[in-house]
């Protein structure tokens, strides 16, 4: 197995750039979830890393190797796509096989690698049956395990559960996290859906237009953002944003009807800034009557609720458990801890810390 590294890597199409001089390691056995919204240039790095898409400027290792200008075959790169692209002929023991027939390996090993393939994906009893007759969540696991049977030094996979229901998702995200801890091999993984980000990676990155944002450990991108991207890409629901000002000492937000003492360095006095808080941060309290309740979302163990400021009209989203919830049409008032706030730059959208 074999780390990943690139080196101010270009990508351009004619004259126009959609990779920016991406720095990145990927240590030997990570698994690395590429995360953005669509266009960000994930699956293009992704493809760059394979071979799929030729490599402007810039360098990509893995390993000790330079694969920069290499074929994709000689990369030693196994990639799972968004569609499975079985052969519909063949059973699912041939389909896992078929690369390593058509590379002229002996039948002995093609046989012990797809058995022990299947053993990891649990797929022995369906050896015999041919893609028609397997579900959406069960093609996908021949298709990775077509990718296990080559032995390759890192896997990639570009967004392989796009195609499934929600229960799927969810079954195929704990399937691959199992198969990284089993096999330990170096994994980078392309998503727009920051829930599996969350769920599967070691570390995240998270892309806009070509660029990387901010790479991290998923709890620390949750808890300690850059920018304002980041914060709101980074968690489900979304960071609340709402506008503020910076005096001396405080930040002034209107949608609160008060100030708010931080211990980060402000700007100058009368800049605008923006203030953020996530929605398991806020409580509310019935008593008050600074926001009006649009909507609750109640979703059993949890409910968000969604207000509206009396003062400005700006929306928030705040998560309620327990055994008394709020209603549409509700009137509240809202409490924090100032230390879960977050302040950025208006601007820039920069974090201010």
């Amino acid at each position: 197995m074999s780390g990943v590294t690139l080196k101010q890597v270009i990508k351009r199409y004619g004259d126009e750039q959609v990779i920016h001089g991406v720095d990145l390691d990927i240590e030997d056995g990570e698994f690395c979830v590429f995360v953005g919204p669509s266009g960000c240039g994930k699956s293009t790095l992704l493809r760059m890393v394979a071979g799929l898409e030729e490599t402007t400027e810039g360098r990509i290792s893995i390993g000790t190797r330079n694969v920069t200008r290499l074929d994709p075959a000689e990369r030693g790169v196994a990639m799972v796509f968004q569609t499975y692209a079985l052969y519909p002929h063949m059973t699912v023991r041939d389909n896992m096989g078929f690369g390593l027939k058509m590379n002229g390996h002996p039948a002995s090993e093609i046989k012990a690698k797809v058995a022990e393939a299947s053993r990891i994906l649990k797929l022995d009893e369906y050896l015999g049956r041919k893609p028609a007759a397997l579900s959406g969540g069960q093609r996908q696991r021949v298709a990775i395990g077509r990718a296990i049977v080559r032995g390759p030094e890192v896997f990639l996979f570009d967004e392989p559960l796009s195609n499934l229901d929600a229960e799927l998702r969810v079954e195929m995200r704990v399937e691959i996290a199992r198969l990284h801890k089993e096999i330990g091999a170096t994994m980078i993984y392309v998503t727009h859906d920051q829930v599996e980000a969350m769920t599967l990676a070691d570390k995240i990155v998270v892309l806009r237009a070509g660029n990387i944002e901010q790479v991290g450990a998923p709890l620390d991108l949750y808890r300690d953002p850059d920018n304002r991207f980041v914060a709101g890409f980074i968690g489900s629901p979304s960071m609340n944003f709402l506008d503020g000002v910076s005096k001396v000492g405080v930040v002034e937000v209107p949608a609160f009807r008060e100030s708010v003492s931080t211990a980060v360095n402000l700007p100058g006095d009368g800049t605008e800034v923006t203030v953020g808080l996530r929605p398991e941060h806020v409580d509310l309290d019935p008593d008050g009557s600074t926001h009006t309740v649009e909507l609750t979302e109640a979703l059993g163990g949890v409910s968000y609720a969604y207000l509206t400021s009396s003062a400005t009209g700006e929306k928030m989203i705040v998560e309620e458990r327990g055994d008394t919830r709020s209603s549409a049409g509700d009137q509240v008032g809202i409490s924090y801890e100032m230390r879960r706030l977050q302040v950025f730059d208006k601007r820039t959208e920069t974090r201010i810390r």
